[in-house]
């Protein structure tokens, strides 16, 4: 090399040394707070863990940073609100999380029946991870609770929001619905006066349990124009006893709600629930979801396409053994819902024994452009309806296969949707001009579970149905698309 080179080089290494000192690149280093419930004390700096705080109170007084860290120490256990103010900044948000022995358990806040065990207003650029959060108090009919609460009030738009690892449960609130319920992780848009929402909001391995009303949701009050909410995505949770819904997100924009799990949800709510849905929402997709054990007959379905949801999609999602059924197609008053699918989806077991419900309910207020497709249902009850409808118009049903309980079979009770090319097998709808009814020779004649609705060869219901244009090429099970299509969820050749 020669001496030029190497002058070149060095001076070019010296620059990038010195460019990783300047504030602008060190900004994201920030400073490291410690809380140690157990042995702590509020009267030391914080900044070590041996010279930690002693309370969630002490560290809520702090204004945090971009680039901040506020940890907490596993295996102990918090009384109180943690509600730290400040905000990160993009590319240094401020992380809040556990140290210590990862052998023990995850740092824990109990709020004793506050708003939230951990409490975020009007802020923006903040990770959080690794907690237990609890918020049980006196029983209440008029106090709003939750684990995890993120609120804006005509903030503008907020940005960056992480929640990995978070286990939420035994929150007694009140049985408010959105758009500002109880809760175990919320996120919440209120105020009238400035258009705001979330920009980046992800929600994953997350946990909540026992906990009232809504599982994990996002929310708004605005109306306005900017009100949907982007970058949302909540995925591989899980969510048991839920009060009310499971997993709901309002007012957003390509939303996506993919492999979580629900089990159990409606079991304390006066009001109407789903496992997973949207309301006023656009381009949502939801796949890869497992939704069972849901409660009651008043919904109570696994699935919805609700009010003011435009072009939603729902695919390779399984539903089973809820008692409102698989899914809901229920417009609001004066809303425009149009141009959802629901598709590739696995309905097992599922059933609706209330009038006007069924597995799959179409009820309320029109929705134009829905399309139900090349999904399998099944369900082992003659005491309840595959479909029904109630009278709203705009849905139509193609290449799905339904299969109604052995023997005494399942009815239909729809006169007002289009059926085109369904299999029927122990069900029947005469409506459908090209309906196939044919046993369609599942691997199991008592289906349990999605394994159980693939074909076997020989089935009728291969290379039965008729392409569609959706660029999806795979189904549930991950098997190619073929040309033609098979009738249901399986496509396997």
């Amino acid at each position: 090399m020669t001496p030029r080179r190497t002058s070149i080089v060095l001076l070019t290494a010296l620059a990038a040394a010195t460019a990783a000192l300047t504030p602008t690149a060190a900004a994201g280093t920030g400073t490291t707070y410690y809380v140690d419930c157990a042995k702590g004390d509020d009267a030391t700096t914080g900044t070590s863990a041996k010279a930690a705080w002693r309370t969630v109170a002490k560290a809520s007084g702090h204004a945090f940073g971009p680039g901040d860290r506020l940890l907490l120490k596993r295996g102990t256990s918090c009384t109180g609100v943690l509600a730290p103010k400040g905000a990160g900044a993009a590319g240094a948000p401020v992380r809040i999380d556990a140290y210590g022995d990862k052998r023990a358990a995850k740092p824990h806040i109990e709020a004793e029946g506050a708003r939230a065990a951990l409490h975020l207003v009007n802020t923006e650029q903040w990770e959080i991870r690794n907690l237990a959060l609890s918020n049980t108090g006196p029983a209440t009919t008029t106090e709003r609770r939750a684990g995890l609460y993120v609120q804006l009030t005509d903030y503008g738009t907020a940005d960056h929001f992480v929640v990995e690892g978070v286990d939420v449960r035994d929150v007694n609130g009140a049985d408010f619905k959105d758009p500002d319920p109880s809760g175990g992780i919320l996120f919440v848009v209120q105020g009238s006066a400035k258009p705001t929402r979330f920009d980046g909001v992800r929600v994953t391995g997350s946990t909540v349990r026992h906990v009232d009303r809504t599982g994990i949701g996002i929310m708004s009050t605005w109306d306005g124009p900017g009100r949907f909410s982007t970058g949302v995505r909540f995925a591989r949770n899980k969510a048991y006893d839920v009060g009310g819904d499971g997993i709901v997100v309002h007012e957003t924009s390509r939303a996506r709600v993919e492999h979580n799990y629900v089990d159990g949800f409606n079991m304390r709510s006066a009001g109407y629930n789903a496992g997973v849905w949207a309301w006023e929402s656009e381009d949502a997709l939801y796949q890869y979801n497992e939704v069972t054990g849901g409660h009651g007959t008043r919904d109570s379905m696994a699935y919805d396409i609700d009010g003011g949801n435009v072009r939603n999609t729902y695919r390779y999602n399984y539903s089973h053994d809820n008692e409102g059924g698989f899914l809901l197609v229920c417009n609001g008053e004066g809303k425009v819902s149009d141009g959802n699918r629901i598709h590739d989806n696995i309905s097992v077991n599922d059933r609706n024994t209330t009038s006007p419900y069924a597995v799959i309910s179409v009820v309320c207020g029109a929705a134009t452009d829905t399309r139900i497709y090349r999904n399998t249902v099944v369900t082992d009850r003659s005491d309840t309806a595959l479909v029904s409808n109630n009278g709203p118009t705009g849905v139509t049903f193609s290449d799905n296969v339904f299969v109604g309980a052995p023997g005494a079979g399942s009815p239909i009770k729809d006169t007002v949707s289009t059926y085109r090319g369904n299999l029927y097998w122990n069900t029947a709808q005469p409506r459908d001009p090209q309906a196939l009814n044919a046993d369609p020779r599942f691997v199991s004649g008592a289906p349990r579970g999605p394994v159980d609705v693939r074909l076997k060869d020989g089935s009728p219901a291969r290379g039965a149905g008729t392409p569609v244009a959706d660029g999806t090429t795979r189904d549930y099970f991950g098997n190619p698309i073929p040309d033609p299509p098979n009738i249901g969820a399986d496509q396997s050749s």
